[in-house]
């Protein structure tokens, strides 16, 4: 029988716990501050709000995935290869954004 050599898995700390407690208390603080700017800014209808909430909301999403899905544990290249195509999209959704913007403004009506 041949000999397969199996990579070890990154383990989690001792306090994990402590850890998920401490990121649900963060994620519940960005919830509390998201829903106050929401109301404040309630009447407020631009595009610097709606970058606010993207950017809070990939803050939050940032906590889930590193602590709740074990990322924070891997090891870097794993994490380089999930990080980059979602920034490779987001590339790809910027230039969608402009050159549809970029149409829209030639346009003749």
């Amino acid at each position: 029988m041949e000999h397969i050599e199996h990579l070890e898995h990154t383990e989690s700390p001792s306090n994990m716990k402590s850890q998920i407690w401490n990121t649900f208390w963060i994620l519940l603080v960005l919830t509390v501050v998201d829903i106050a700017l929401y109301f404040a800014l309630l009447s407020n209808s631009s595009i610097y709000k709606n970058i606010l909430f993207v950017f809070l909301g990939i803050v939050k999403a940032f906590y889930i995935v590193s602590v709740f899905m074990h990322m924070k544990f891997e090891r870097k290249f794993l994490v380089w290869i999930i990080v980059a195509p979602m920034l490779f999209v987001c590339f790809l959704i910027w230039l969608a954004l402009n050159e549809a913007g970029y149409t829209f403004d030639s346009r003749l009506f």
